[in-house]
């Protein structure tokens, strides 16, 4: 579009043109599945020329945008509107998520442009980043001018615990924020590697970014596989590749952090290790492993033994979860989850009936767990 036709368009819909603006080809959008501009600064997309393309510019922009924000669909062979011709309207406004597309009611024989609004302040990535960077500023917080990045490490692993607390209670406004609170994380450490010359925010991007294409050659390649099972294997032989170009002498389960909760560190252990080969052929395999090391949890003569004949146990115990495509951690996290419910339902009938737990019967408190579970609990 000439940009000439920029003061055209902002008379027709009587708006004063703003101070910043991106001025995007609508067929740029094609392929593309969120917004390439920050919402933060009113977008306009020109060269509409087809009601398909305007059904994928639309969703397209209902990633970023919520449904309710309004956008204008302006004919660019418009003129302004005289004095006598205010009451007339020649723009569409459209809620995006009621976006007009007929075409008996949005005419694309001659293209049209949208324009879309800003979003309030903050919803920008650039925004955030720039006020994790003031707090870091001479003129920010005392304290987190103080952090490091091995001072961060707890709030890291707080935050990462209570985003998986999040998603396990299935809170989705819980989640959202608990996502924040791990993202501040990641823009802090950026923040502080930036300032010592480390790295910075457009390097972790990059690196990602790069990494994921890298590792995606089925989706941004040509190389065609045909379930996830070759998914999984090519990526630990591109890893693998990976290792020896940097010519790293590890193993193929030195990348996993060791610091990972062990049933998580078992079910990955396990995972990678099968993506070569190494596993059983069958599940019955699995099944038999779990009845043998019940028996020699039976047989173990001393302390020792059975601490280490239980562990084989729950090692063997994730290896069936994974065969079962069930993630090891979150089954036990839900386990303890109904479990302390249905205490709490315990504790509150004890309460109810004027007794402490200590003075109940196993019976007793039997019957309160059994109530627990037919109430879904």
């Amino acid at each position: 579009m000439d940009i000439s036709l920029l003061p055209q368009i902002f008379a027709t819909l009587r708006l004063d043109p703003p101070s910043r603006l991106t001025l995007l080809d609508a067929r740029t959008l094609t392929g593309k599945h969120v917004p390439p501009f920050p919402a933060e600064f009113p977008a306009l997309l020109t060269d509409v020329d087809s009601a398909e393309l305007a059904a994928h510019v639309r969703e397209v922009l209902l990633t970023v945008y919520p449904k309710e924000h309004h956008v204008f669909l302006v004919p660019l062979n418009t003129k302004p509107q005289s004095h006598e011709d205010t009451k007339k309207k020649n723009f569409v406004t459209s809620s995006l998520g009621a976006f007009v597309l007929e075409s008996n009611t949005v005419d694309y024989s001659e293209p049209i442009s949208i324009y879309i609004p800003a979003l309030p302040e903050g919803t920008a990535f650039e925004t955030f980043h720039e006020i994790v960077a003031h707090l870091r500023a001479p003129n920010g917080c005392p304290w987190d001018r103080e952090q490091t990045h091995l001072s961060l490490r707890t709030h890291l692993l707080e935050e990462s615990y209570e985003a998986l607390a999040a998603i396990d209670s299935g809170d989705v406004a819980s989640m959202r924020e608990e996502f924040g609170d791990l993202l501040l994380q990641v823009v802090l450490h950026a923040q502080i590697a930036s300032e010592a010359g480390d790295f910075n925010m457009t390097d972790i991007v990059k690196g990602i970014h790069d990494k994921i294409v890298r590792r995606h050659p089925h989706v941004f390649g040509d190389l065609e596989l045909k379930d996830v099972d070759g998914v999984l294997q090519n990526w630990e032989r591109l890893k693998e590749k990976e290792r020896g170009k940097k010519k790293e002498d590890k193993g193929l389960l030195d990348g996993v952090p060791v610091i990972l909760p062990a049933l998580n560190l078992a079910q990955e252990y396990q995972a990678r290790a099968a993506r070569v080969g190494f596993d059983w052929p069958e599940i019955e395999g699995v099944l038999e492993k779990v009845r043998e090391e019940i028996e020699e949890i039976k047989q173990a003569e001393n302390q020792d033994e059975i601490a280490a004949e239980l562990g084989d146990l729950f090692f063997v115990l994730v290896n069936l979860a994974r065969w079962k495509k069930v993630d090891a951690e979150s089954a036990l996290r839900g386990t303890n989850m109904k479990f302390k419910k249905r205490f709490g339902y315990v504790e509150q009938g004890a309460k109810a009936k004027g007794q402490s737990l200590s003075d109940m019967t196993l019976e007793e408190m039997d019957a309160l767990w059994n109530e627990a579970k037919k109430k879904g609990l």
